[in-house]
Order: structure tokens, then sequence, then C-alpha cells
């Protein structure tokens, strides 16, 4: 039992925990928009179960396919694949097994529920990290789109479709995406010059990173406030959405006129919470 115990707090820190967490928050709420969650538990855990492994999985394939560039880093250089900690073999065959076993159940679920899940396993493992990370700086734009199939999934399921809410939703993620990575990429520039990876900050310089965080964070809110007008969310809540938005608007033009550190991570902290407060208007 100790041995176990050790293994899966080896494993944890590869899926990433707080990611998945927020990923599988949005799909829920992206369910939850669409169908009252006390009428309908066992969906709900299938749904939340589903997600939970196919993000996970996708997250340890990222981990073993990236471990030469976190070895070069600082900030991952004692994540356990580049420590020596786990062989590459066990973190490929944990991120295999854990997608698969993800998309069955999803695919199982619901036919497109199922698609839109292995979509966004693939764009997010084979686009976004094998394909395009070491090569643009533009590949965050499939690391979005990857990262905002959880909620359409979850819109999709309970909907039984694709509809405009659900892609107003995912546009949401899409655009706040970039307030978050690029904030991050920002606060370590070095790290991620240093491996080699190109990003905003290195390819067009720190201004135009910002002016891309501001845009972003534009669009994210008008999403954002786009779905849950759709939705038919009450005024009320449309009132609180709109004072976060603000909030993190305020934040990425702060950034602007007055960049520093401490403001930077202000606002990566804040993305987070935007997105964690907004998913809960939703699904209220």
């Amino acid at each position: 039992m100790e041995k176990l115990k050790a293994k899966v707090r080896l494993y944890w820190p590869l899926i990433k925990s707080l990611q998945t967490a927020l990923l599988l928050t949005t799909g829920l709420a992206g369910y939850m928009s669409a169908r009252c969650p006390v009428t309908t538990i066992p969906t709900m855990l299938g749904l939340g179960i589903s997600l939970f492994l196919s993000i996970s999985g996708s997250t340890i394939l990222n981990m073993w396919y990236d471990r030469d560039i976190d070895a070069k880093m600082g900030r991952t250089a004692k994540r356990p694949l580049p420590a020596g900690l786990l062989t590459p073999k066990e973190a490929l065959t944990a991120g295999l097994l854990l997608a698969l076993i993800g998309v069955g159940i999803a695919a199982a679920m619901d036919a497109i529920f199922g698609l839109i899940i292995f979509a966004g396993l693939f764009f997010d493992v084979v686009v976004y990290t094998i394909w395009l990370k070491r090569k643009t700086a533009w590949s965050i734009v499939w690391g979005g789109i990857s990262g905002g199939m959880p909620i359409l999934a979850g819109r999709a399921l309970g909907t039984g479709t694709i509809d405009l809410i659900g892609i107003a939703l995912m546009l949401a993620i899409l655009f706040w995406i970039p307030t978050h990575i690029l904030t991050f990429s920002i606060r370590y520039h070095t790290d991620y010059r240093k491996a080699g990876v190109p990003t905003f900050p290195s390819t067009y310089g720190f201004q135009f990173t910002r002016g891309v965080i501001a845009i972003s964070s534009v669009l994210a809110a008008l999403a954002m406030g786009g779905a849950g007008l759709g939705i038919g969310m009450a005024w009320g809540y449309l009132r609180l959405m709109a004072v976060l938005s603000a909030g993190l608007l305020v934040l990425a033009i702060a950034t602007m006129v007055n960049p520093s550190e401490r403001v930077n991570f202000g606002l990566f902290k804040y993305a987070s919470l935007y997105m964690l407060g907004s998913m809960l208007l939703v699904t209220l």
C-alpha cells in the first residue's frame, strides 16, 4: 500500500491538478447550462469521470513529449520525468491508458460528446504539443481550441447537438486562454528562451504581447456575455459577470500602462478566478 501511495504521488504532478480541475469545471458548467444536474446525476458522474481521465491522459502525454524541454527550464526541471523519478515508458503508458479510457467512456455515453472529447485531445497533444509548440508562438491558438473543447462537449451532451451557445462558450475559453498563458510566458520568458520554445514575448516583444492580452480579454468577456444572454441568464448574474470582466480588462490595461512583475502575476491569478466565477454564474 505504501508503494502504491508513493507511485500515485509521483504520477499526480503529471496531470497538473489545478489546470485539470479548471477544465473539468468548464465541462460541468457547459452541461449544467443545458440540463439540471440534480435530475441527471448518473450522466453528470459519467461526464466528470470521462473528462477527468481524458484531460489527465492528454496532460501526461504532453509531459511525456516535452520532458526534454522541461529539463532545461528551472520551474519544470524537478518534475517527475525530467528528474528521472518516472521513466518515459511509465508516463506514456499511463497517459495512453487514461486517455483511451476517458474517450471510450465519452463515446459510449454519446457519439457527439465522445467526438468532441477526442478532438480536444488530438488538438492538444498532436497539433499543439507535437506539431506546433516548438515551431511557432501561434501554437497557443490550437491550445486554446483544445481548452475550449470540454465546455463545448458538456454543452453538447446536455443539448444533444452543437449549438451557438456552446460555440460562444468555447470561444470564451479560447479568448481567455491567451490572458492566462501569455501572462505566464511573460513571467517565465527566460526559461522558454532557454528551452528554445517560441513565445509571443520572445517573437513579438512584451508590449505587443500585453496588447494581445488586453484584446483577448475583451473578446472573452463579449463571448461569455453573449453565451449568458443566450442561456437566458438573469440580469443580476449578467451584471456580476460584467463586473468580473471589467476587473479582467482593468488588469490587462494596467499591464500595458504600468507593466510590472506584480501586475502581470496579478492578472495571471485573476484570470483563473475570473473563469471560475464565470462558470459558477453559468451554472446558476
